[in-house]
């Protein structure tokens, strides 16, 4: 539907040419029937006060609605810098209220979406401050071995021990970029977990299957106990994933002789998939932070990873309705469980 829009000074003299228009033939129709000079005067002064008070309204209501435009200008230039949140007024059916009441929505919808543009900002220097930190020292010891391969003569074995620090470093570059690229598709939604009802025994032996030679490298006794038949709607592939980095933590901070045990229960509510070790633990006050991404212990620091398995594996439960949960004591070893719904 099109709505024709005037200006309000056209509007004023389209208003007031109908009026005198209006008045005119009212009085001559009145004068042609009395025949009376008066009638004629009579509508003349009529018409003059009219005007008269006709340019007196105008002149007021031109200087309210200018106050008026001057104060929505200022509030809207406020409204852009956010150093004001616009006036409401209460309780009141004028059309100023209506447009304060819009006026104060659009502020508050422009502080949300600012705020969320502020976090990701936040978000994002993070990350890149992350990723800087983390490529650092894989980069550095690239760079020195080939400058020593470059610049001093070295031996045969000396040569094939530089190579394979290359091939480590190059490793541990590749298992980032490949961990950060799985992040970011879960976390923008790239990628969409699909839950399929299937048997939750082959996700738990595809996710021991990546752990068995270093564990037996470690002499590290593992130990799985799943009902073979218990059926779970998840999706297996990206569970898969998460329980893997659950069992790789559990290998590499497990000492030799030590023991792994995989264990499923089923509640009402949801089913559990328990990774125990007897590892060195994690204090009380670390085991929130070991979920956050880049994390990582200082005294684990000698260890290969980059702290972003535990985040990625949170991700990935989390995305099936489900969250993992953590019990520790130091020096005891940890449980950790993965929780998913049953429905």
């Amino acid at each position: 539907m099109k709505h024709i829009s005037f200006s309000a000074k056209r509007l004023f003299q389209w208003v007031t040419a109908a009026m005198i228009f209006s008045m005119i033939v009212i009085t001559i129709s009145f004068f042609r029937v009395t025949k009376q000079r008066e009638i004629l005067f009579a509508g003349g002064a009529l018409l003059l006060c009219a005007l008269i008070w006709l340019f007196v309204l105008t002149q007021i209501f031109g200087k309210q609605l200018a106050l008026f435009t001057s104060d929505l200008c200022q509030t809207l230039d406020h409204m852009i810098t956010g150093n004001e949140e616009p006036n409401y007024i209460k309780d009141s059916e004028t059309q100023l209220a209506r447009i304060s009441h819009r006026l104060l929505r659009l502020y508050q919808i422009m502080q949300d979406n600012q705020r969320k543009v502020d976090e990701e900002r936040q978000e994002l220097q993070s990350l890149v401050s992350d990723i800087s930190h983390q490529v650092k020292t894989p980069v550095s010891n690239l760079k020195m071995v080939t400058d020593t391969l470059l610049t001093h003569p070295v031996s045969d074995t000396e040569r094939t021990d530089f190579i394979r620090g290359i091939r480590s470093q190059t490793d541990k570059l590749d298992f980032l970029f490949q961990a950060l690229v799985k992040t970011s598709r879960l976390e923008t939604g790239v990628i969409r977990l699909e839950k399929k009802s299937c048997k939750l025994f082959d996700t738990v032996a595809q996710a021991m299957s990546g752990i068995v030679y270093t564990a037996e490298k470690k002499k590290i006794a593992v130990s799985v106990e799943c009902p073979e038949h218990l059926t779970l709607s998840h999706d297996s592939k990206w569970t898969t994933e998460a329980l893997f980095n659950l069992l790789d933590n559990a290998v590499k901070y497990t000492p030799s002789n030590g023991k792994i045990a995989v264990s499923v229960f089923q509640w009402e509510m949801y089913v559990e998939i328990r990774v125990s070790d007897t590892g060195k633990g994690i204090s009380e006050s670390n085991q929130a932070a070991i979920f956050r991404r880049f994390y990582r212990e200082e005294e684990v620091h000698k260890e290969q990873g980059v702290g972003i398995g535990l985040y990625l594996a949170r991700q990935i439960v989390m995305q099936q309705g489900g969250y993992i949960k953590v019990t520790s004591t130091p020096g005891q070893g940890s449980i950790f469980s993965i929780m998913l719904p049953v429905q």
